[in-house]
């Protein structure tokens, strides 16, 4: 059975594994599956039509998996009509080629960005890259939280629940909508997802050992995948977000990863600190 996904840097979003614990804790529909020596798909039937697995919000790219993915995904699909988002354009293009000459009527649409930071080889480096505004802030910032609340260094945890649960409550004191979205539920499905490998808590810890903030997140072959992350807001004059986040990119490249990627949104922030957009889209076929 293929893995490795057909679309380069999509992180662990079309693999088996996760897609099966993201069905598993938010079913729209059924899913059905192709699998062959070179390529792999798998959809979920939601009212008749073809869609990805998941809902848009928890998965931020979608491929079939190896080199005949695309084509798998075409007989997979059959006849019936299909919405799929979050495509990388490399997909897109390709799937609505196959699609096309099948004589059937399709469309391509840009319907989300993704922001993705190309690392270099050392921390300074990628400092020196964001310019002397980005770079001054990011310097004064690190020196104040490291006044008030210590060391700016990430610990990780790959297999930790009572993290998890840590994580969790410092999640549900954000203000607004992402204050609200970690429910029990959602927490649950978390907890699945970071029993997966690769994925895991990257903290920033106080001197007590408590999280000050923390990213949860995926480390690749290809890249570092932040998927969600939260900080303590009793640190808030010492702007643990802002720390927490270049802390994380200094943390990447000791890893040797090549990419940082931020995930869907286009939140400024991330365009200030070197990201580059990436563009998906959705493609709709009758």
């Amino acid at each position: 059975m293929a893995v490795t996904p057909t679309a380069t840097h999509v992180g662990p979003f079309g693999r088996p594994g996760f897609l099966d614990v993201l069905h598993g804790h938010w079913p729209r529909g059924t899913v059905e599956s192709l699998e062959g020596p070179d390529g792999g798909a798998s959809v979920e039937l939601v009212d008749g039509i073809a869609m990805g697995i998941g809902h848009r919000d928890l998965v931020d790219y979608r491929s079939p998996r190896g080199p005949q993915g695309v084509e798998m995904l075409v007989r997979l699909i059959g006849g019936r009509p299909l919405r799929i988002d979050s495509l990388p354009v490399s997909i897109a293009e390709r799937l609505a080629d196959e699609l096309r000459s099948d004589g059937r009527e399709v469309t391509v649409e840009e319907q989300d960005v993704a922001a993705v930071l190309a690392l270099p080889g050392s921390f300074d480096a990628w400092l020196a890259s964001i310019g002397k505004k980005e770079r001054h802030e990011t310097r004064r910032k690190r020196r104040r939280y490291e006044e008030v609340v210590g060391p700016a260094r990430i610990a990780r945890f790959d297999t930790a629940p009572e993290r998890l649960d840590e994580f969790v409550a410092l999640h549900r004191t954000s203000a607004g909508e992402k204050g609200s979205f970690m429910t029990d539920a959602m927490a649950a499905y978390f907890g699945a997802v970071m029993a997966l490998d690769g994925w895991g808590i990257d903290a920033l810890l106080t001197p007590d050992g408590d999280m000050a903030a923390a990213g949860f997140s995926f480390h690749g072959d290809d890249g570092y995948y932040l998927y969600n992350s939260a900080f303590d807001r009793s640190f808030s004059e010492a702007s643990p977000g802002v720390v927490l986040i270049a802390s994380l990119i200094e943390f990447a490249i000791e890893e040797g990863q090549m990419l940082f990627d931020f995930l869907k949104g286009d939140e400024p922030y991330k365009f200030r600190l070197g990201a580059e957009p990436r563009a998906l889209f959705e493609l709709v076929s009758p």
